[in-house]
């Protein structure tokens, strides 16, 4: 073994000692050319460490211009040079281990041994590991060779269509085909905390826009197979415009969402599961679509997806929530049924799925008109709304026959309790029934 392939490998050594990778690229090749006569004294190593770091370990290293090196550092005759190592966790298990850099191709082309899977060789560079794309022409662009940068890194991917949604860019030809390519590779390689530590970054008003190309490009299909199958569900949209798929009423829902709500991630986030549980509830029978329970069905369903996803408790909580409530205001509520929906937390968010859900289908905000005109009544005592006694009750306590004596008996036992001066039932039944005794004795 030769000197500077053993003070190589010490140098790898000392750099592993102190908590960091370090390699020969491509040992046997440069073992190799190193007992070539005349072959130049030179090693290139490969490193997580940057410029500082290696400072630290090997004072007298030096700054490299050279493309791909970080660092450079003579010694005993020898020059070793340091490339950045491929770190990315989205990476093939075949790239993370460098082969080639552009000295040792140099060096075969003169030997005329140039492989074929050297034409486009790869050296991660430390400018590569920010998000590895390019915007030239108004387009978003996976720099170099779209496939070969996939492979050093998958989640390239899902960053692409990251900011193809936020900045409202398509994604350039060559790049979309090679995410397309490698969407089963995402899937395997990238795992579900870094994908979605990039959804995370994907504004809520543009959501529904990165999950439209994630379906398109079937990333969608293996990271939330139930979102991706309501493509595949129908369901009518209005009686006028006919039919739609579920998963494109979903996204349009998500598009109105934050149309009053801009900065709600989660609640835009919910509008994407609240019609998950349709996939498991859809029958069709005399011509049309039921999904009865669907609401409750598809917040079972959201839990089971979130936790999937790796999403903290109090989030699916929250989540599920709105998925489970967002049927309530969809129907004319009494002023029961509007406690009960004041009762819920996050009310106000389910009121904007509400709203968002009929924008979608080009509905009737009828049913929705009135229950926010409750609202306003939601904060008024119950007792103060309905009196103690109904008419029954009344006709009951004073032996009255149905007529409008009883209406007007209860309208001021209505106003007797609003004044404080009837507080329970049995107040009620001695002011109805002195009420009716005055009514006959006035007559």
């Amino acid at each position: 073994m030769s000197q500077p392939f053993k003070d190589a490998t010490g140098l790898c050594k000392t750099i592993m000692r102190n908590g960091y990778d370090a390699y020969v690229i491509n040992a046997r090749l440069q073992k190799t050319l190193l007992a070539e006569a005349g072959s130049q004294l030179a090693m290139d190593i490969s490193t997580e460490l940057d410029f500082e770091g290696l400072k630290r370990l090997f004072p007298s290293v030096e700054p490299s211009d050279e493309e791909g090196v970080v660092a450079r550092l003579r010694q005993d005759g020898a020059t070793f040079f340091f490339h950045a190592a491929a770190v990315e966790n989205g990476g093939h298990p075949e790239e993370c281990v460098a082969r080639l850099t552009p000295r040792l191709l140099k060096l075969l082309q003169d030997r005329g041994e140039i492989p074929l899977a050297a034409a486009c060789p790869y050296l991660p560079a430390p400018e590569d590991r920010d998000h590895g794309l390019s915007f030239d022409g108004g387009e978003v662009r996976i720099k170099g060779f779209a496939d070969q940068a996939l492979k050093q890194d998958y989640l390239l991917a899902v960053r692409a269509i990251r900011f193809a949604a936020n900045y409202h860019l398509p994604i350039e030809p060559n790049s979309w085909l090679a995410i397309i390519r490698g969407a089963r590779r995402v899937l395997d390689y990238c795992s579900v905390s870094d994908i979605m530590d990039e959804w995370r970054k994907v504004e809520a008003e543009n959501m529904h826009a990165f999950v439209r190309l994630l379906l398109e490009c079937q990333i969608l299909h293996g990271l939330i197979p139930e979102i991706a199958a309501l493509a595949r569900v129908k369901q009518i949209k209005n009686p006028e415009e006919g039919e739609e798929t579920v998963f494109d009423h979903t996204t349009e829902v998500m598009r109105h969402y934050p149309e009053v709500l801009p900065y709600d991630w989660y609640g835009t986030l919910a509008c994407m599961f609240h019609d998950v549980g349709k996939l498991y509830t859809a029958e069709y029978s005399d011509g049309q679509w039921s999904f009865l329970q669907h609401h409750r069905v598809g917040a079972k369903v959201t839990r089971k997806i979130l936790n999937r996803l790796h999403f903290p408790s109090e989030d699916v909580d929250l989540i599920c929530t709105l998925v489970r409530d967002h049927m309530r205001p969809h129907f004319m509520l009494t002023d029961k049924g509007i406690r009960r929906l004041m009762a819920i937390d996050e009310y106000p968010r389910i009121l904007e799925m509400v709203r968002a859900d009929i924008k979608a289908r080009n509905g009737s905000y009828r049913e929705f008109n009135h229950n926010l005109k409750m609202l306003e009544r939601g904060d008024t005592p119950e007792e103060a709304l309905e009196p103690f006694l109904n008419g029954r009750d009344i006709m009951q306590a004073t032996g009255l026959n149905p007529g409008p004596t009883v209406g007007i008996i209860r309208d001021e036992l209505l106003k007797a309790q609003i004044a404080g001066d009837v507080t329970s039932i049995d107040e009620a039944k001695s002011f109805v029934v002195c009420y009716a005794k005055d009514e006959r004795l006035g007559n």
